[in-house]
């Protein structure tokens, strides 16, 4: 159990109580603002863990695995939490959660077949604009409306365009004779 498996499980035990102050008042006026530290600190942990991995050869099989669930595990778990607060129309959340099931479908057939499919830039710019938006969201600043509608459209778009990029990019892992 490497440091960089270690970020992962923390950031997947942070998010039962990031959504218990996104979904309650417990702390009062205060529970949004522990909610957005606990998801910033939770995506931090996901840049620093790859970061960790990659630069002192700490990759292993557990955190191929359960980097990328942990990262939807929190992004998912945010979005149906801005849904419930209705802050997030259902509707686009169907969307970007739908594009996470397919890519994850698409990799899962791909390793079945010996191929990886690495994260292109389309998607790393998607999570980036998907979690700028989770964070604009929850701080809900009257004064940033216009920033957050903005960020919102964009990390649709890009949520859209990657999995356009995923699919086209790796047309060939559908087909019957990969092997």
């Amino acid at each position: 159990m490497n440091l960089p498996n270690k970020l992962t499980i923390l950031r997947v035990f942070m998010i039962p109580f990031f959504v218990f102050f996104m979904l309650t008042d417990y702390a009062g006026a205060a529970s949004k603002w522990i909610a957005l530290a606990l998801f910033i600190i939770a995506s931090l942990t996901d840049m620093l863990d790859g970061k960790i991995a990659r630069k002192y050869n700490l990759v292993t099989n557990f955190g191929k695995f359960m980097d990328p669930l942990a990262d939807k595990l929190l992004v998912c778990s945010a979005m149906i939490c801005l849904v419930e607060t209705k802050q997030l129309a259902a509707w686009m959340v169907i969307i970007i959660i739908s594009r996470e099931f397919i890519i994850s479908g698409f990799r899962l057939i791909a390793a079945d077949n010996g191929i990886v499919i690495a994260a292109s830039y389309w998607g790393k710019f998607k999570t980036t604009f998907q979690m700028i938006m989770i964070c604009l969201l929850i701080a809900n600043i009257e004064l940033l409306t216009i920033v957050t509608q903005i960020v919102i459209w964009i990390a649709l778009i890009l949520t859209v365009v990657s999995l356009i990029d995923y699919l086209v990019k790796n047309k060939n892992v559908m087909k019957e004779d990969v092997k």
